[in-house]
């Protein structure tokens, strides 16, 4: 039995980069997904910025900002996964590679973290310190995680680079 050398292809992953990679949704031949991430990203950052100016202030504005930042994060994160979740259904080529499934599961995780910190606020069921901030700061590690796969696609599998033959 010979071991691939560093010269030889793996044939198992030259058929998965075979596989069509292009956009299923996409606007002017930008993917959707992509340029749809960076709202659900920042909001539940800002979570955590309100969560950490309340603790600080004790400014009860700081809740109601909160309240809407984490709704926010929670409707614009589900809008972003239904287009992710349309694309890694759809094209084979983001399908076949491990890192869009560990990017799915992390993001599917993270928008359930922030619906959970939108419920529990809304509800008034939770005391926002120490609870609702340890939510947000554990939907910030998850935001991180989701990306770090996300940029493995991008940068390491070239998924959703548009590429003209200039280049």
């Amino acid at each position: 039995m010979s071991e691939i050398g560093h010269d030889e292809e793996n044939p198992v992953i030259s058929k998965v980069n075979e596989l069509d990679t292009s956009s299923a949704v996409a606007v002017a031949g930008h993917p959707l997904h992509a340029m749809s991430v960076h709202f659900p990203i920042t909001l539940v950052f800002a979570t955590l910025g309100a969560d950490v100016f309340y603790w600080y202030s004790a400014d009860p504005f700081w809740l109601r900002v909160g309240v809407w930042t984490a709704g926010a994060a929670f409707f614009s994160g589900l809008a972003a996964g239904a287009v992710g979740t349309i694309e890694l259904l759809a094209v084979p080529g983001i399908r076949s590679r491990v890192a869009s499934w560990a990017h799915a599961i992390a993001a599917i995780v993270l928008v359930a973290i922030a619906g959970l910190n939108w419920g529990l606020r809304l509800s008034g069921t939770i005391d926002l310190l120490p609870h609702g901030l340890f939510i947000s700061v554990v939907a910030c590690i998850m935001t991180g995680m989701a990306g770090w796969h996300g940029g493995k696609l991008i940068f390491d599998h070239g998924i959703g680079l548009m590429v003209s033959s200039k280049d």
